[in-house]
């Protein structure tokens, strides 16, 4: 989502910052855009996200829009996946989330402009079996955006947080223990996700819920979590 996010603001004539720990990557995505540049960073590094945010707007002037989407997801029980796993998720699709919000945040409120979009999950509202790493980072990501969002209302900066199903990109083959609650429903498109974000920008959402899905899920797990935990269990048959 990144990627695309990257390169239709490149062919809409923006200058963008293009960020990830994979340099291969990299390259890929900026390939034939004369627009998007690219740095290589780990967003788990405070110091080093600072320092390309300084060096970014440096280069290509302030920093308009950010698309903050960085994660892994491996999957597996809680019990048998390995603790440095479970905290490097956290790192990651957390800690990363904040680094960023942090170190871009403080230039788009002193000029009174700006879009900071959260990547969460639906799995940051509904846990389930096999994912619970995921969903405390995600989790996380949701309570921190939607306070962030509040905290700064009315000051010309737009925070949403995203809150997408399964989307076909590759981040879906790291869930090697195989959750059967992925095989429940088709991922979504990246572009879907995208246009689902313009238009709840648009509105001054707090939340972007892509699909009617994501809708009832978020609404059955507040309202009903004992029957959504029902239907997880019987989904994975544990």
């Amino acid at each position: 989502m990144g990627r695309l996010a990257a390169q239709r603001m490149a062919d809409a004539g923006a200058k963008v910052a293009a960020v990830d720990i994979n340099e291969a990557g990299l390259t890929e995505t900026a390939e034939g855009r004369k627009g998007i540049y690219t740095w290589r960073l780990d967003v788990t590094d405070n110091q080093a996200v600072l320092g390309t945010v300084k060096e970014v707007e440096d280069r290509l002037g302030p920093i308009d829009r950010v698309y903050n989407a960085a994660a892994i997801m491996p999957t597996g029980l809680l019990m048998e996946q390995d603790t440095e796993t479970i905290l490097r998720i956290m790192e990651i699709d957390y800690n990363g989330v904040v680094h960023v919000a942090k170190a871009v945040l403080p230039g788009m409120l002193e000029r009174g402009r700006g879009d900071l979009i959260n990547f969460a999950s639906i799995a940051g509202w509904g846990p389930t079996l096999h994912f619970g790493a995921y969903n405390a980072a995600k989790f996380a990501v949701v309570a921190f955006s939607e306070v962030l969002h509040h905290e700064n209302r009315d000051k010309g900066v737009r925070i949403i947080a995203v809150c997408p199903p399964p989307v076909a990109t590759p981040l879906l083959e790291q869930a090697t223990s195989k959750p059967k609650v992925l095989e429940a429903g088709k991922p979504i498109p990246p572009g879907q996700v995208l246009d689902a974000i313009e238009r709840d920008l648009a509105k001054g959402k707090p939340f972007c819920f892509p699909n009617g899905q994501t809708k009832l899920a978020q609404v059955m797990r507040r309202l009903f979590p004992g029957l959504v935990w029902w239907g997880v269990h019987r989904i994975e048959g544990q």
